[in-house]
């Protein structure tokens, strides 16, 4: 979504409920887009302390220094995606 500054100023409060809710907004100046609006993940989320809890650190953005288990099984990510497209 974009909006201009003029638009984002006289809605503020509406468009941050929007960035609460997950959607980023793209600020615009004469029609050019010159910032973006995005919400921040809420540190109680369930996987953001899975992660913390495994040794990662987070700062808001990506998180990044911990060990991720993708599936349970015995077989690969690559190796369940060959499989399945064979």
């Amino acid at each position: 979504m974009q909006v201009s500054i003029r638009e984002l100023k006289t809605h503020l409060s509406h468009y941050l409920q929007q960035t609460r809710s997950g959607e980023a907004i793209d600020i615009t100046s004469h029609r050019r887009i010159i910032a973006r609006l995005q919400g921040i993940v809420s540190s109680e989320n369930p996987g953001i302390q899975a992660l913390l809890a495994q040794g990662a650190t987070w700062s808001g953005r990506k998180p990044t220094g911990a060990s991720l288990v993708v599936s349970h099984t015995e077989y690969s990510m690559s190796d369940l995606i060959l499989d399945m497209r064979g």
